[in-house]
């Protein structure tokens, strides 16, 4: 895990707006992106359109609707968060 991998993931024990992501991380649009996409793909990432409702794998769209996106850590990536 990248030290910016572990930094996204240590934002993300509670369910956080996107926006929000960028302020807690000082990251820029064209360095989250990558990393939510890559810790999605290893599934440390769950991903909603609201607060409360968890979008399905098949709607995701991290190219697209990223902006738009609530992030939780999955278990597997709070598992792997804790490892380092």
């Amino acid at each position: 895990m990248s030290d910016l991998e572990f930094d996204v993931l240590d934002e993300l024990y509670f369910v956080t707006h996107y926006k929000e992501l960028l302020v807690s991380t000082e990251l820029d649009d064209s360095d989250l992106k990558p990393i939510l996409k890559k810790i999605y793909s290893k599934g440390w990432l769950k991903c909603f359109s609201e607060p409360d409702s968890e979008l399905d794998a098949s709607s995701v769209d991290l190219e697209i609707n990223f902006r738009n996106y609530y992030y939780l850590a999955s278990k597997e990536g709070l598992k792997a968060h804790n490892k380092n």
